[in-house]
């Protein structure tokens, strides 16, 4: 997610660059096609045509990210690779930084992210509340999955209870399943269909393990939980997007075990906080940062009680993080 979102001027002049780009390409425009990037590898990428064939296609200069879920505008080269000439705008884009800082796109045109947490590794509302912040930035349905239920015993029930139930309270949709012994896929299923989604969540609680029984023919690779630090081993190099059996489409996304949001504005770092932005618009002065200022009103409902300490804390922890940035030179 991008600090400042393009104007419809700015969208428009980008499809009229690359609509040139194509009018301009040295391919007959009879050739070109419709299709939706699959996955994306350095200068390639597997493009899905209309017809649910799959095209090796190369990239032209200056496309910029192409990632999977993109709409774009392809053309055979031979019997069995093209070239894409240009990429539609997107509805929305998953971005996140690198290690060097750079802003590196992950997925587009999304509908909904689930996130995905289990008993080990050991969930962190704050993880949470970071990945709800990107969902609710995109403008795209957030659900809680929680995995592998199979492993949750008496003593740790009554925590994960109390997770599921405060962001219940929110009115983000949670299920329980189980990849294991299939508990809950029937309920995942119809949250799928008919939409685009991708898995977030840390490395380790088990996205790929899910995709895999919901695909049982898609190669998906799947690694242990690493059993010394117990945060488990990044398994997926690519991001791709694959079509569900019942309907709907997931994009599954390289593990990550954490979600900086150094890139995002503090009024972004608001708007993910469902509860907090609805008490934002009754602050005393337009410019609050919520931080000390009187008549802050959501300082006023922090004290009286009336929003949860931990979402409180954890939006706070957040906004201070923001310039605490190390990347590398």
């Amino acid at each position: 997610m991008s600090k400042r979102k393009l104007s419809h001027q700015q969208t428009r002049r980008i499809a009229k660059k690359q609509q040139q780009r194509s009018d301009q390409s040295s391919v007959d425009s009879d050739k070109l096609q419709a299709g939706t990037v699959l996955t994306r590898y350095s200068k390639q990428a597997d493009v899905e045509a209309e017809d649910g064939t799959v095209w090796r296609c190369h990239l032209r200069a200056n496309l910029g990210d192409v990632v999977s879920g993109d709409k774009v505008v392809w053309a055979p080269h031979d019997d069995e690779s093209g070239v894409i000439e240009s990429v539609n705008p997107a509805k929305n884009k998953l971005e996140r930084p690198d290690s060097y800082g750079k802003m590196r796109a992950v997925a587009s045109n999304i509908d909904q992210m689930l996130i995905t947490i289990a008993i080990a590794p050991e969930p962190h509302a704050g993880l949470i509340d970071r990945y709800l912040v990107v969902a609710e930035n995109l403008e795209i349905e957030a659900v809680l999955v929680i995995n592998k239920t199979d492993l949750i015993q008496k003593p740790q029930r009554e925590f994960m209870d109390k997770l599921r139930e405060k962001y219940k309270k929110l009115g983000y949709l949670s299920l329980d399943v189980c990849a294991k012994d299939g508990h809950g896929l029937d309920e995942l299923k119809r949250a799928l269909a008919g939409k685009t989604s991708i898995f977030a969540g840390q490395s380790g609680v088990g996205k790929s393990s899910l995709i895999q029984v919901l695909l049982p023919d898609e190669p998906i690779k799947i690694g242990e939980l690493s059993e010394q630090v117990a945060k488990g081993r990044h398994t997926t190099t690519h991001s791709r997007l694959y079509h569900f059996p019942d309907g709907g489409d997931c994009i599954d996304s390289p593990g990550i075990r954490e979600f900086g949001l150094w890139h995002f504005a503090e009024h972004e770092v608001l708007k993910g906080f469902i509860e907090l932005r609805e008490l934002a618009g009754t602050c005393k002065f337009r410019d609050c940062r919520h931080l000390q200022e009187p008549g802050c009103a959501i300082i006023a409902a922090h004290q009286q009680g009336t929003i949860c300490n931990e979402r409180f804390d954890s939006f706070r922890r957040i906004t201070h993080s923001l310039d605490e940035v190390d990347v590398k030179r």
